[in-house]
Order: structure tokens, then C-alpha cells, then sequence
């Protein structure tokens, strides 16, 4: 104790300990928002590799539209009146042409609306399949009004496909088309080629001549099949002719060997054929 009776003065200091305490979720955010980005990221590296160019393009184009969906473009008064410096490649054709100088046929406006009306694709079909029908009746011997006699007939069968009429000639084992190993023909091909020629003059359609052979059990040093095809279709193609089919409608002579059998067994008779096919017009 002083001198002076007072008491000593003391003085206690507190030491303040950090953390322990609720500091927020800020960070958290920041944090999901950074993992967010990098899944975007990812993502569109992912997209860039698993895509194909024309794919890029479908999805750029979902985002930023470019193609209208109406045949006839809209109308503007801008620099280019509506439209856009691709217009040739993403626009419609509107008004009678295409805004090309010299618009080819496939980029080319028909009529005010874009469109021929003089000829409409569904009429022209069903036309054209009409007449189709109206030759297959005539040469297949199920039709009552059928020009082909039994025996020709059963050389015969026709299918309609995407590319026309085809009339499918082939040999039966007691009676081959040609004589054997040739390209000479037998009397009943001959009477075939001139019915088919009759029945073609019903329509103006170009014509494809298809050959078709069997294959050969051994295996030769000079295989005939080739040249024996492509001989036999351009056989029937004179026959056609001499029958006073236009030589302008015929658009092609081919010869396929024995690379499209018909038959299970590929040195079968049936493998020996002929295709004449009556084309679809074009659009």
C-alpha cells in the first residue's frame, strides 16, 4: 500500500479472438456461378466436337433465324429492301426471279407466288403414274385387256419405283432371251421389244436399258459378264429403235454384269435380264 493510502490501479486487457462467428454465403455464389461457367464451357467444347458443320449451322440458325417461313420474302426499305447480302443462299425467290442476273432454273421464281401453276407437281404425278399403270395393264397378263400372249408374258414383270415404270425381262430355263453366250436375240425377246415399243408410244418419257447377267461357276481367264451385259442391253436398245422408238429417248445403255442378282443362287437362269425402264419426267 502508498504512502498515500490509495489503492494500486489495475488494469486488465481482454484479448479478442477471431472467427467462430457467421460470416455470410457470398462466396458460395461466386463459387456456383464460376462452376456454372466452366459446365457451359465444357459443354460447348463438347457441342464444337460432336457436331457436324451443317449441325453448327441448324443450331446458330435456332438462335438467330435467318430463313423466313414464309414462300414470298417481306418487303423493306433498307439498303437491300428486305433482305440481306446472302439472300441468294438463305432467302426465299420472290416476285419472277431470283435477284441474280442470270438466275439458273433451280434458283429461279416461277409466277407471281414462286410458284408454276401451270405445273403443279401433285397433278403431274398422278398423271404421269395414270399412264404408267395404263402400260403395265397393258403388258402384264394378270389384265384382262393384256397385249402380250402367255408365253411371252411370262418372261415378264413390271414394278413402279421413285425412278419410273420398270419392265424386267429375264430368261426361264426352258427358254432363254438370247441364244447362249451371246447377244443375239431369240424370237421371243424380238416380239417383246416390239409390244413394248407399241406401248411406249402411249407416252413421250426417256428411256433406260439395264443388262444383267448370271455369274459362272468357274472362275474364267476372261470373264464375259461385263461385255456380255453391257452387249445384250444395247441389243434390246436396236430392237426398240427398229420398232420405231425415237433413238432421242433413249438416255442411257448400261451393262451391270452379274453384280445385282435377283435370285438367291447367282448362276441362275433368272440372273439373265433385261431392264427397260420408263423414266419419270423431269420437274
Amino acid at each position: 500500500m502508498s504512502g498515500n493510502g490509495n489503492a494500486p490501479v489495475i488494469i486488465k486487457r481482454k484479448k479478442v479472438v477471431g472467427g467462430g462467428g457467421h460470416h455470410g454465403g457470398a462466396w458460395k455464389v461466386a463459387y456456383a456461378d464460376f462452376v456454372t461457367a466452366m459446365m457451359a464451357f465444357f459443354l460447348l467444347m463438347w457441342l464444337l466436337n460432336a457436331t457436324t458443320e451443317k449441325q453448327r449451322k441448324g443450331i446458330a440458325d435456332y438462335f438467330n433465324p435467318t430463313i423466313p417461313v414464309n414462300r414470298i420474302s417481306g418487303g423493306g426499305e433498307g439498303t437491300f429492301g428486305g433482305e440481306d447480302v446472302a439472300s441468294e443462299v438463305t432467302l426465299a425467290r420472290n416476285g419472277t426471279g431470283a435477284s441474280q442476273r442470270f438466275p439458273t432454273d433451280s434458283s429461279m421464281a416461277r409466277g407471281d407466288t414462286g410458284v408454276d401453276a401451270s405445273t403443279e407437281a401433285g397433278n403431274g404425278e398422278a398423271e404421269e403414274d395414270a399412264a404408267f399403270a395404263e402400260i403395265e395393264d397393258a403388258l402384264s397378263a394378270r389384265a384382262g385387256e393384256s397385249m402380250v400372249a402367255d408365253g411371252p408374258a411370262r418372261h415378264i414383270v413390271t414394278r413402279l419405283t421413285d425412278e419410273g415404270l420398270i419392265i424386267e425381262v429375264f430368261d426361264l430355263p426352258d427358254e432363254p432371251l438370247f441364244f447362249e453366250g451371246t447377244d443375239r436375240p431369240n424370237l421371243v425377246l424380238q416380239e417383246i421389244a416390239r409390244l413394248v415399243a407399241e406401248v411406249f408410244s402411249i407416252v413421250t418419257n426417256d428411256v433406260a436399258i439395264n443388262g444383267h447377267t448370271r455369274s459362272h461357276a468357274l472362275v474364267l481367264a476372261q470373264n464375259p459378264v461385263w461385255d456380255l451385259s453391257s452387249d445384250r442391253a444395247d441389243t434390246v436398245r436396236r430392237l426398240l429403235e427398229g420398232e420405231d422408238l425415237d433413238p432421242d429417248r433413249i438416255e442411257r445403255v448400261s451393262g451391270f454384269a452379274d453384280r445385282k442378282p435377283v435370285a438367291e443362287n447367282r448362276m441362275a437362269a433368272r440372273n439373265n435380264r433385261i431392264e427397260i425402264i420408263l423414266l419419270r419426267s423431269q420437274p
